[in-house]
């Protein structure tokens, strides 16, 4: 829907975006026929899902197990195959994939990465900056689980990631966090001296649960409901007076609608990621976010994202320690009883 008078261009990342409204890393950004269908849809940027090294070491493993089998038990065995040609990986598919997507999209292509080595992040980040991709984000995503690591510890080693990344590529280069630092401004102030061009606030853990009848431990994929969104608005609010505007910071997690963009953007997002409600509902989800974010600004008078944007971070708002312990405390005050909860009142 066009809404004259409405401007939605914001910048991210240093690029040039038609709208805060970014497709962030899912299933349908990795395959270029349901890519295209994305950007078809009003996604103004496609962040590509991550490349865990993980994968790539776990097929490497398998495939050298498969040309070994027997090769214990007979000598013939040592030259059963003959010689292959160099075989591709995850890397190589996830690489020919963003050259291929980038090859057809005429928005900015954002690869991700998630590696489980220094060497790993360095070398495929420098492969994704060769295949084309417009920027990258760092997948931070750990669990502290090392009982001889400290906090400190973890910190330094994610913060050397960090620098050694910024140090390979050239393209702009964004970091997904997890919210469990336990000085989360400090260390976001830490990340974007280490490089980091912009923050993407937050990444989702997916805990596992437990199956009680084979006793084993197993994977529970629950999309994102529009309640995850507060905790990346109450850190975007804290952060973006601290950070400064030339940092770009992407609110991801409970963005289902317009209304969720206008509060990410309220509180100093440059853009808002989505994920879970395009599953759900399909690539053309994001022009119905589009329009209704257009309706909003329309109908309260806002006729740029520009003008939007910071407009309820702390540093404006006239409650700063709203997003703070003071919102614990009005929180737990704003709990009234159920009518069935109340005491009744004595009988006469």
């Amino acid at each position: 829907m066009s809404v004259p008078g409405v401007d939605l261009a914001t910048r991210y990342l240093g690029l040039d975006l038609r709208s805060p409204i970014v497709a962030s890393a899912s299933p349908l950004n990795g395959d270029p026929a349901t890519a295209r269908l994305v950007e078809e849809g009003g996604a103004a940027a496609i962040v590509m899902p991550s490349l865990f090294e993980e994968e790539i070491l776990h097929e490497e493993t398998e495939m050298n197990r498969a040309l070994e089998a027997g090769t214990e038990h007979f000598a013939e065995a040592l030259d059963y195959f003959p010689a292959v040609p160099e075989l591709a990986d995850a890397g190589d598919r996830y690489v020919a994939n963003l050259r291929r997507i980038k090859a057809q999209a005429s928005v900015p292509v954002i690869a991700s990465l998630n590696a489980a080595t220094k060497g790993g992040w360095v070398r495929y980040a420098r492969r994704m900056e060769d295949a084309g991709a417009d920027a990258l984000e760092l997948n931070l995503y750990h669990v502290a689980a090392d009982p001889d690591l400290t906090g400190a510890d973890m910190e330094a080693r994610d913060l050397d990631l960090v620098a050694s990344v910024r140090d390979a590529i050239r393209i702009p280069l964004a970091v997904k966090l997890s919210p469990y630092y336990s000085a989360m401004a400090n260390f976001a102030r830490q990340v974007v001296g280490a490089g980091a061009d912009g923050l993407v606030l937050f990444n989702r853990f997916y805990q596992p649960d437990l199956d009680l009848e084979n006793l084993d431990v197993v994977v529970r994929l629950e999309l994102s409901q529009p309640w995850e969104l507060r905790l990346p608005m109450r850190w975007i609010a804290i952060l973006r007076p601290q950070l400064g505007p030339e940092v770009s910071l992407a609110a991801t997690s409970g963005i289902r609608g317009g209304i969720d963009v206008v509060k990410a953007l309220m509180v100093g997002a440059d853009v808002a990621m989505i994920t879970s409600a395009a599953l759900r509902n399909g690539p053309s989800h994001f022009g119905s976010v589009e329009d209704e974010l257009r309706i909003w600004m329309d109908r309260h008078e806002y006729t740029s994202v520009a003008e939007l944007r910071g407009s309820a971070s702390q540093a404006r708002t006239d409650d700063p320690s709203a997003f703070e312990r003071a919102n614990y405390m009005k929180t737990l005050h704003s709990w009234s009883a159920p009518h069935d909860l109340t005491p009744s009142s004595p009988s006469a």
